[in-house]
């Protein structure tokens, strides 16, 4: 019995499950780069924000210490989640470099 394999390809399958009809065609949607870069940019937003909340109080301008404080944690939170995909991209890459092919 013979099977043709162009009808049993597991990723033709995942992307026809997925609205695309063949495998490299995209939706209309942002790239996954965008996605990247605007979490970094939102990250480093959060960061500039805890800096000048922190500056704020420093001066005297803002009273509330816990507004620094959550400010500067959730800047904190968020550095740290981007530094574990990074890694986490790293390690994915680097196992499909030692792919032998």
């Amino acid at each position: 019995m013979k099977v043709d394999l162009q009808t049993v390809n597991p990723l033709q399958t995942a992307f026809k499950a997925a609205g695309n009809s063949k495998i490299g065609e995209t939706n209309e949607g942002p790239s996954f780069a965008d996605q990247l870069k605007k979490a970094f940019y939102e990250v480093n937003d959060m960061q500039v924000r805890a800096d000048k909340i922190t500056e704020q109080f420093v001066a005297g301008k803002v009273e509330d210490i816990h507004q620094v404080t959550v400010a500067t944690e959730q800047a904190n939170l968020a550095l740290q989640l981007t530094v574990q995909v990074r890694n986490k991209i790293v390690e994915a890459y680097q196992e499909i470099a030692r792919m032998q092919v």
